[in-house]
């Protein structure tokens, strides 16, 4: 009885996460692209649209917390250590690439979204091989 519950929680939990970071994920794509398709370049419209994005991504951020809280201890290893790799490399790698741009050995200035590609890949990798590792 107590690990169907345990079941229910997690599932209740993973849909809780899933709709807060898909609101995120379109109050970012909101902020990014409503000054240019929508209301051109009005300041308030863009305040308004990045608060709302934050709020969002808070709420994301608090769901993830009650998501892995409700894990048990060997799930909650494989999503620490992944999310510490994936730190890791966004800390060195973003640096890194900063320090490129920096010193003009790439002719682009240095893109945040590449960055999170890098922190994104690093860290569903870092799951995978965790995964697989505990099996």
């Amino acid at each position: 009885m107590k690990e169907n519950n345990w079941k229910v929680e997690i599932k209740a939990n993973t849909k809780n996460l899933k709709f807060w970071t898909f609101l995120w994920v379109i109050s970012m794509a909101f902020a990014t692209f409503g000054p240019l398709f929508i209301w051109s370049e009005n300041t308030a419209l863009n305040v308004v649209a990045i608060i709302v994005n934050i709020g969002f991504g808070a709420g994301m951020i608090i769901a993830n917390r009650k998501y892995i809280k409700s894990l048990d201890e060997l799930q909650k290893k494989i999503q620490m250590d992944a999310m510490g790799i994936a730190l890791g490399v966004g800390i060195v790698g973003g640096l890194a690439y900063s320090l490129l741009d920096q010193s003009n050995v790439i002719r682009q200035d240095a893109q945040i979204s590449y960055l999170v590609i890098l922190i994104s890949f690093t860290y569903m990798i870092g799951l995978f091989i965790g995964q697989k590792r505990y099996k």
